[in-house]
C-alpha cells in the first residue's frame, strides 16, 4: 500500500514546486489519489520555499503534511534546519550535500546526502538538481514510475521544454543511481 507523505523545500528557484508538481501529475497518471499543496509568499524571496505532497492508493484525507511526513528533501541549510523535524520516524531524509554539510543529528530516520548540483552538471543541465533529488526519492520510495514522471514532465512544463526532457531523465537516473549505492553500503555495514 502507497501513502507517502512528501514535503520538498528549497530556495525559491530550486524547482522545489517542480518536484511537488511531477509527483503529484505522475501519481493522477497511475490513477492514485494525489494532493499538492505549495507555499507561496515572502519564502520565495530567499526563503524557504515549499510544498507537500501526498501520493496514496486511498483517498487523501489531508493535504498538509507536517510531523508525519514520509519523506523530506530539502535542497539548502534553512531548510534542513526548518523540516528535519517533519520526518516521521523510520522516514527518509534526502539532503541536497552539494550546498548543505551539517550533520543531522536524529538516529531515528534514513539520511541521504546526495551531490545534486554536481550531478545535474553532467546532465548538461545545472537547474536539475532538483530532478536528481526526485530521481533519489524514486529509487528508495517508489511511489510512482520515472516513465510517469517523464509524461507529467510534458503534461507541467509543455511542449516547448520537451526538449529538455532527455537530460532531465539522464538526471533522475543518477540520482537513483547516486543513492542505490548508498543504500547497499548501509546495508552491508
Amino acid at each position: 500500500m502507497i501513502n507517502e507523505r512528501i514535503l520538498c523545500a528549497g530556495f525559491g528557484g530550486q524547482g522545489v514546486m517542480s518536484i511537488g508538481q511531477l509527483l503529484a501529475y505522475a501519481g493522477m497518471l497511475e490513477d492514485k489519489h494525489v494532493t499538492w499543496l505549495p507555499s507561496y509568499g515572502p519564502e520565495m524571496r530567499g526563503g524557504t520555499a515549499y510544498c507537500s505532497v501526498v501520493v496514496s492508493d486511498k483517498p487523501v484525507g489531508s493535504p498538509i503534511v507536517t510531523g508525519n511526513a514520509t519523506c523530506v528533501i530539502v535542497m539548502n541549510l534553512p531548510s534542513l534546519l526548518k523540516f528535519e523535524a517533519s520526518v516521521k520516524p523510520g522516514g527518509l531524509l534526502l539532503i541536497n550535500s552539494s550546498l548543505i554539510d551539517k550533520p543531522v543529528d536524529r538516529q531515528d530516520i534514513e539520511v541521504y546526502g546526495i551531490l545534486a548540483n554536481e550531478l545535474a552538471v553532467k546532465c548538461g543541465i545545472p537547474r536539475a538538481a532538483n530532478m536528481v533529488m526526485l530521481g533519489a526519492y524514486l529509487a528508495l520510495a517508489g511511489p510512482v514510475r520515472i516513465e510517469s514522471i517523464a509524461l507529467a514532465f510534458k503534461k507541467v512544463f509543455g511542449a516547448k521544454a520537451e526538449r529538455l526532457l532527455d537530460p532531465n531523465i539522464q538526471a533522475l537516473h543518477l540520482g537513483a543511481e547516486a543513492v542505490t549505492g548508498l543504500r547497499q553500503q548501509s546495508i552491508a555495514a
